[in-house]
């Protein structure tokens, strides 16, 4: 099989242009071309008057050898790899143990997946409820400010990826194609099939609740158990390894393979960690504003005259910019068609998030406007970063009202450092409601400073971002974890606590859904190769 890259057409091409460009490609007649598939579509939206999707296709032909010898010097054609995913390990029947996965978001899901199919019956123990459950809990607090710290945005079955835009794509490298993996068992669960071939697959959250519930059907129905509000408050750790785990209930599970798949909120978890001595460090993250426009306008600035066609859907946008005083500005997690909710996990404090619906189709764009912070920012040891956000998420709950709703200001009056009194074209999204206030001592002076810089910098990108009706809410402080759990390059253990596994986002190891699914598979690899004493296997992968 042959793949074929950077094949452009226009938006509205008719369907057999596509099989005439690989003709036309590989200057073969029809006849030779035996069948081709969609892999990858992308959108080069560089020149708005002529918008084009990019595929990457997977052909058939006749003579393939002799097709791809007469084209060998053309880089867009090549032989197609195998994306196709194999097990590592096959359980043995009379296994002894099983491994214990912490965390049911998207890491410690595809862990228990994948360690189920291969025979291993995980045991995955999840702090919050299930995702139903867990999520008449969220509408709590959106709707009735009223939070629930163990079952929240943040806490429950499918993680905090459940109420976001549900996005599936990542800048990570992945040269064994595990995110394939992630994309076909999604769609195994539910998702549309165009996951699998969209430059930019979202699936969004009503999906995603659904997708979740298939999924731990399939664990279960493999042997794999899964009990909810099982909060583990302890690790029992002798000689350097794991021997159990304690649950909030008192009871203690034996295990000496133990996945920490926890996710970046975990505060009371990361303490804990820190006090049996496994190794953490602080890292850099993220912490910010979101910002909301019509959605219209954000169309419009990308597509042109093209704006509103269905083909191409509501249009995102990314955007950086580094900032005089040293700090970066960019967008993050933006949410074409969303809303912003409400992603506090523990009393007195207000998180924002962005999230979105399949269809994208709410009023408004919204997106995180975030800046870099690092360790120097927050002194103090590993777990200052969570200080740090702890710090702004209860200036912006005082800013906000102290009843849960969010500080906000209009773009106008942030930039001219005034108060806002009153709302204008722009709805804001956020609820239970948002508070207009001042937002300049929402977050620390220098990055006011950078945010400020910044909106008029984005406005050269996209014209209008800086909207004098554009709404500012605070604040953004989960953009990832704000510590890393180290654990070794090879095997995936902690650096100093033999069979355990961090993993995830929240371990400081993936930043979005599909990485950290992508992580999570490989930590299910590692724990069955030790599982098995470490030996060669038939596929082998050591």
């Amino acid at each position: 099989m042959l793949r074929l890259t950077e094949v452009k057409l226009p938006i509205d091409h008719p369907e057999e242009a596509v099989r005439d460009a690989i003709l036309r490609r590989l200057g073969i007649p029809a006849e030779q071309l035996v069948r081709y598939g969609l892999f990858k579509r992308g959108m080069d939206a560089r020149k708005k008057n002529n918008i084009q999707f990019t595929y990457t296709l997977h052909v058939t032909v006749r003579d393939e050898a002799a097709v791809l010898a007469r084209c060998n010097n053309n880089p867009h054609i090549s032989i197609a790899p195998d994306t196709s995913y194999h097990f590592v390990a096959q359980a043995p029947q009379n296994l002894s143990s099983r491994p214990v996965v912490i965390g049911m978001g998207p890491a410690g899901l595809f862990a228990g997946l994948i360690l189920a199919q291969m025979g291993f019956r995980p045991l995955i123990l999840e702090r919050g409820k299930a995702v139903r459950e867990r999520t008449k809990d969220t509408f709590g607090l959106w709707r009735q400010g009223v939070l629930n710290p163990e079952s929240n945005v943040q806490f429950g079955e499918g993680g905090a990826g459940t109420f976001s835009d549900g996005k599936l794509y990542s800048q990570i490298k992945d040269p064994r194609h595990l995110g394939r993996k992630v994309l076909e068992e999604f769609v195994r669960a539910g998702a549309p099939e165009e996951i699998l071939y969209a430059g930019h697959p979202h699936i969004g959250t009503f999906r995603l609740v659904g997708m979740v519930e298939k999924m731990r059907a399939t664990i279960q129905s493999l042997g794999g158990e899964i009990r909810f509000q099982s909060r583990v408050d302890d690790i029992e750790i002798a000689d350097g390894k794991v021997r159990a785990v304690t649950l909030a209930n008192g009871e203690r599970i034996a295990t000496d393979h133990l996945v920490l798949a926890i996710g970046h909120s975990a505060r009371d978890t990361f303490e804990m960690l820190h006090r049996r001595g496994v190794a953490i460090e602080a890292k850099p993250f993220s912490i910010g504003l979101r910002i909301e426009h019509p959605q219209s306008l954000i169309d419009h600035a990308r597509y042109g005259s093209n704006a509103g066609n269905p083909l191409l859907g509501a249009a995102d946008y990314k955007l950086v910019h580094h900032a005089g005083n040293g700090r970066s500005v960019y967008s993050f997690c933006m949410c074409p068609g969303g809303t912003v909710v409400a992603a506090a996990s523990e009393a007195g404090r207000v998180v924002t998030n962005g999230m979105s619906q399949y269809s994208r189709n709410e009023r408004n764009a919204n997106s995180g406007i975030v800046v870099g912070v690092s360790p120097q920012d927050y002194p103090g040891g590993p777990l200052a970063g969570i200080e740090f956000q702890r710090h702004w998420e209860a200036r912006a709950f005082e800013l906000g009202g102290s009843n849960y709703q969010a500080p906000g200001q209009l773009v106008g009056d942030f930039l001219a450092g005034r108060p806002s009194r009153n709302l204008g074209a722009v709805q804001p999204s956020y609820t239970p409601g948002v508070h207009l206030t001042d937002l300049s001592t929402a977050l620390p002076d220098y990055a006011i400073a950078a945010i400020r810089e910044a909106l008029p910098a984005f406005a050269k990108q996209i014209k209008g971002f800086d909207l004098a009706d554009a709404v500012l809410t605070g604040v953004e402080t989960r953009t990832s974890s704000p510590l890393r759990i180290r654990r070794h390059d090879d095997d995936l253990q902690s650096i100093n606590t033999a069979g355990l596994y961090p993993a995830g986002e929240g371990a400081g190891y993936a930043g979005g859904i599909l990485s950290a699914a992508v992580d999570g598979i490989r930590i299910a690899e590692a724990v069955a190769l030790s599982m098995m004493g470490n030996r060669t296997l038939s596929t082998g992968v050591t």
